[in-house]
């Protein structure tokens, strides 16, 4: 018997890799998701350097076996990510996959970053849409919403354009990303478009488990949650974070001693960070990004075992010995005063 979930398409799936795979209801949306998504930010080489063709290769084969949601954004690699997506998308059908991308967040060049307004939004699509090949997206989401200069943008001028964009038939829901929680409250409470879904970052993993703070008032009012960069933006595995990376020292030198306690005890400290955040309930989706098939198998593994029990221990001890003191401390503004004042001596020349 054929697999029950909507995007099941019979003669391109793997029939029992998707009948092992968990879906779960994205708020009330209608739409069932697969509990482990896809992140396109490696597709456009964030955490390293990628081949085309292997990266279209590793999602389509992640699609086949039953991962149904696929997030991207105009940010990631200005472009790149939608392109890559689109070329493997021509071999894909449309109806096996869930889409998302992104508005707001475009260039590395500080004064071109981030760009709010209505008409960047309304140009946005069409540009993204272009680029992977498709007539409409699934959601479409604001792109960490911190950057702007306030939240009343947002407000009046993002999400009224994303609703002009969803009532085009571009998209068919609307959703808002973002680093600082509280952010996201603070738009839903306001907001006079209705918001769907919402996209957190590092913050439903082993050393932030800030999330299930607010997943009680997300569920209330009926948002699917979406859990995003199970291991910390390279934080919780053995090659540790780019140089980039905003952590604070400590929550570096934490997670670099428990990844060398998990490699000295031969267990793999990202999967024991996936599978930490796999078990978050409530949250619809977590997603990763992956350019290695090997990687992308592994992961699919954790959705039907279990840990090990010598992984077990480990974990407990990982936890208790390294991620608790840290007590879900986070590096909320950094980025953004960082962005700011970088963008002030710019406008001061």
């Amino acid at each position: 018997m054929d697999p029950s979930v909507s995007t099941y398409v019979r003669g391109f799936h793997d029939i029992d890799a998707v009948l092992k795979m968990k879906y779960k209801p994205l708020g009330n949306t209608g739409l069932q998701i697969s509990q482990l998504g896809y992140g396109g930010s490696g597709l456009a080489g964030v955490f390293k350097t990628t081949k085309d063709d292997e990266s279209i290769a590793v999602l389509t084969q992640s699609i086949k076996k039953g991962i149904n949601y696929i997030d991207t954004a105009p940010w990631y690699g200005n472009g790149k990510s939608e392109t890559i997506l689109g070329q493997a998308f021509k071999n894909i059908p449309r109806e096996s996959f869930y889409v998302a991308t992104k508005v707001g967040r475009y260039e590395p060049d500080v004064e071109k970053m981030f760009d709010f307004s209505r008409e960047r939004t309304m140009r946005s699509i069409d540009e993204s849409l272009q680029r992977m090949g498709l007539d409409y997206v699934d959601i479409i989401q604001v792109h960490d919403m911190e950057f702007a200069p306030n939240l009343d943008i947002i407000l009046n001028e993002t999400l009224p354009a994303l609703q002009e964009i969803k009532d085009s038939g571009k998209a068919r829901f609307i959703g808002i990303t973002g680093y600082p929680l509280e952010n996201f409250r603070t738009i839903i409470e306001k907001s006079q478009v209705k918001i769907d879904t919402v996209l957190s970052y590092c913050r439903g993993c082993m050393f932030d488990s800030s999330i299930q703070d607010y997943i009680p008032y997300f569920k209330e009012k009926g948002i699917g949650i979406l859990n995003a960069s199970p291991i910390g933006m390279g934080l919780l595995c053995e090659a540790g974070p780019p140089k980039w990376h905003p952590a604070k020292n400590q929550i570096k030198e934490n997670c670099q001693k428990a990844a060398k306690y998990c490699k000295d005890n031969n267990v793999d400290m990202a999967q024991l960070a996936v599978k930490h955040s796999l078990e978050l309930p409530e949250v619809a989706s977590t997603i990763t990004s992956s350019e290695s098939s090997d990687i992308v198998d592994k992961n699919l593994k954790l959705l039907s075992t279990s840990l090990t029990d010598k992984e077990r221990n480990i974990y407990n001890y990982v936890m208790k010995r390294f991620m608790e003191p840290l007590h879900k401390m986070n590096w909320e503004g950094i980025e953004v005063n960082q962005y700011r004042e970088k963008l002030a001596k710019l406008q001061d020349r």
